[in-house]
């Protein structure tokens, strides 16, 4: 279920807070280019998995992100963290090391103010 960009798309969009059907239509339409009945049927599946709640609000249709089958993904991921955890952690170091050499090569390159002795 989750697989599809689509579907993955539109709960990152209602991530964000509630939605109307429409709304969300014309984003995915922009960005997937499909027709206003797949958007819907997507909707459909997100909803009869429990990854998204819809309510009335007169004509319009507001959706939402349901958080606790979300959850569940999330307790069911935590198992493989330890695989990319630790990457991701030297990851973090390489950059901030990177950052910090960029910044003292700028300081070292900076030009003296006239009339001073370096």
């Amino acid at each position: 279920m989750l697989g599809d960009p689509v579907r993955r798309r539109i709960l990152e969009l209602l991530a964000d807070g509630e939605m109307t059907a429409g709304a969300i239509c014309g984003v995915i339409q922009g960005e997937f280019g499909i027709s206003q009945p797949a958007v819907s049927q997507h909707l459909k599946v997100l909803r009869d998995g429990g990854f998204a709640t819809v309510r009335p609000e007169g004509t319009r249709r507001l959706y939402a992100v349901n958080l606790e089958p979300l959850h569940e993904v999330d307790m069911w991921l935590d198992r493989f963290r330890r695989f990319w955890t630790p990457h991701l952690d030297a990851l973090a170091t390489e950059l901030a090391r990177g950052r910090r050499q960029r910044r003292l090569r700028q300081s070292d390159e900076e030009p003296t103010p006239r009339g001073s002795t370096p």
